[in-house]
C-alpha cells in the first residue's frame, strides 16, 4: 500500500476534491460559474480526502434515510463522488477512503449506505451489492392506446422552468416514499437538480395530477429532436405517483402532447405496468434492464432487526470481511433478527445480504449462481419468503 493518509476534508478543498472526481470521469473541470452553481451541495464535514503530497481521492455522503420492507425507515448515508487520480489507482487510496468512511458512519450511528456504480466490479469487496435495479422504457405515442378500463380522473396543471425550479422540493416531498429503497432528498440534492433542468436546451414543462385530496404526483420532461425530420422524443425527467389515478393520469397527458414521436423514461421501478395501460403493450418497450442502487448494510445487526419479514425462521450466517464486527448467525423471523449459535441454514457474504435485503433477488435465485450457500431447498423457500416484498424496490434519486 502507497504512503497517504485519510481524512476529512476542509472547505476550501471541496473545490478540487469535485475537479479530482471529474476528472476520474473524464470531464472537464468546472469553471467559477459552475462551482458557483454547485459548491451549495457540499454538506459540510461528509467529504473525505486521500493525501500524499497532494490530494489523490475523495468521496463523499449526504445525509438520507431510506425506506424498508414494511415501510419502517432508517438513516442512510447517501454516497457520491468517488474517485482516486488516474495515476494513484490500484494502492489501496479507495480502500482507504471507504474504510474511512464506514468508521465515520458507525460514529454517527448511521448502519446502512448507498451509492451509483459508474463500473460495476468496484464495490462489492467493500460489501455493497446490487439491490435495486431498474428499466428503461420507450412508448410508441402514435400507436399506444388506452384500454377503457384503465383509471381517468384528476386534473393536469403545467409548471414551467422556473415554476418548477421553485416546487419541485415541495412536489417530491408530499409524496410517499412507498417502495423499499425510496429515499430522502437531502437539501443539499436541490442545487445540483436545478442545474441540470438549467442545462436543458429544449423548454423543461412539469405537469402535476391533482386528484381529490389535492397533488398526488407529477412528471417533469423535456422534448427534443436531433435534427429536422428526426423523431421527436418526450424525455422523461422525473416521475413519481401515490395513486393507481395519478400513474394513469399522467400518461394519459404525456400521450396526449402533440408533436411527440417517442416517448422515453430511464431508471423505471421493474414492476411498473406501463404497458399494462394500453391495449397492445408491445407499444412500450423494455430498452435496457441496469443496476440503480448498490446498498451496504453497515450495521448488520440493527438493519436486519429494522425491516419486516413474513413466514418461518432462517438463520443467516453472514461473512463479512471488510466490516468483521458484522460477521456471525442471525435468526430471522416474524418477531425480527437477533444474533444467534444455531446451526445456519444459509450462508453468504455481506454484499450477497445486500442485494436481498430489500426484496430485489431472491435467495434462491443466487444459490443457484454460486452466492448463497443452502442446506436445501426447504431452507431457500423459506427465505425467498421471508425475504420476499410486496412491490420491487427503487430508489428513484440520483445523487
Amino acid at each position: 500500500m502507497s504512503d497517504f493518509s485519510v481524512r476529512r476534508l476542509r472547505s476550501d478543498e471541496e473545490r478540487a476534491a469535485t475537479d479530482l472526481f471529474r476528472r476520474a470521469l473524464h470531464a472537464k473541470e468546472m469553471t467559477d460559474e459552475e462551482w458557483s452553481a454547485i459548491a451549495p451541495s457540499m454538506q459540510p464535514d461528509r467529504g473525505f480526502g486521500a493525501f500524499d503530497q497532494e490530494l489523490i481521492g475523495t468521496l463523499r455522503s449526504f445525509d438520507s434515510e431510506v425506506t424498508l420492507p414494511g415501510g419502517g425507515t432508517t438513516p442512510l448515508a447517501a454516497v457520491s463522488l468517488v474517485g482516486v487520480r488516474a495515476d494513484r489507482i490500484r494502492r489501496g487510496v479507495l480502500t482507504g477512503l471507504m474504510r474511512a468512511q464506514f468508521e465515520d458512519f458507525a460514529a454517527r450511528g448511521v448502519p446502512a449506505a448507498m451509492l451509483h456504480a459508474s463500473e460495476g466490479a468496484i464495490y462489492g469487496r467493500f460489501g455493497y451489492g446490487v439491490a435495486v435495479r431498474a428499466k428503461s422504457i420507450e412508448v410508441d405515442r402514435h400507436r399506444a392506446r388506452f384500454r377503457p378500463e384503465a383509471p381517468t380522473g384528476g386534473e393536469i396543471s403545467l409548471l414551467d422552468l422556473e415554476s418548477t425550479v421553485e416546487q419541485w422540493p415541495s412536489l417530491f416531498d408530499a409524496l410517499p416514499r412507498t417502495r423499499p429503497g425510496m429515499i430522502a432528498r437531502s437539501p443539499h440534492l436541490w442545487p445540483g437538480y436545478e442545474r441540470e433542468l438549467r442545462r436543458a436546451t429544449t423548454p423543461v414543462t412539469t405537469a402535476v395530477h391533482r386528484g381529490q385530496d389535492g397533488v398526488d404526483g407529477y412528471v417533469t420532461y423535456t422534448v427534443e429532436r436531433a435534427h429536422f425530420g428526426a423523431p421527436t422524443f418526450l424525455k422523461i425527467q422525473s416521475f413519481h405517483y401515490a395513486s393507481p389515478d395519478a400513474f394513469a393520469g399522467l400518461w394519459r397527458y404525456l400521450i396526449s402532447v402533440d408533436l411527440v414521436d417517442l416517448i422515453t423514461a430511464e431508471k423505471r421501478p421493474l414492476d411498473e405496468p406501463v404497458e399494462l395501460l394500453f391495449t397492445d403493450p408491445r407499444h412500450v418497450t423494455v430498452q435496457k434492464i441496469q443496476d440503480e442502487g448498490w446498498l451496504r448494510l453497515v450495521d448488520v445487526a440493527r438493519m436486519l432487526d429494522a425491516r419486516t419479514y413474513r413466514g418461518e425462521p432462517v438463520v443467516v450466517e453472514v461473512t463479512d470481511p471488510f466490516l468483521e464486527h458484522n460477521s456471525g448467525r442471525y435468526r430471522l423471523s416474524e418477531d425480527g433478527a437477533v444474533r444467534t449459535t444455531d446451526p445456519a441454514d444459509l450462508e453468504l457474504r455481506a454484499d450477497t445480504l445486500s442485494m436481498v435485503y430489500l426484496g430485489g433477488w431472491r435467495p434462491s435465485d443466487l444459490a443457484a449462481v454460486g452466492r448463497v450457500r443452502a442446506t436445501g431447498a426447504a431452507a431457500l423457500e423459506r427465505a425467498d419468503l421471508l425475504f420476499g416484498t410486496r412491490v420491487n424496490p427503487w430508489c428513484g434519486t440520483f445523487f
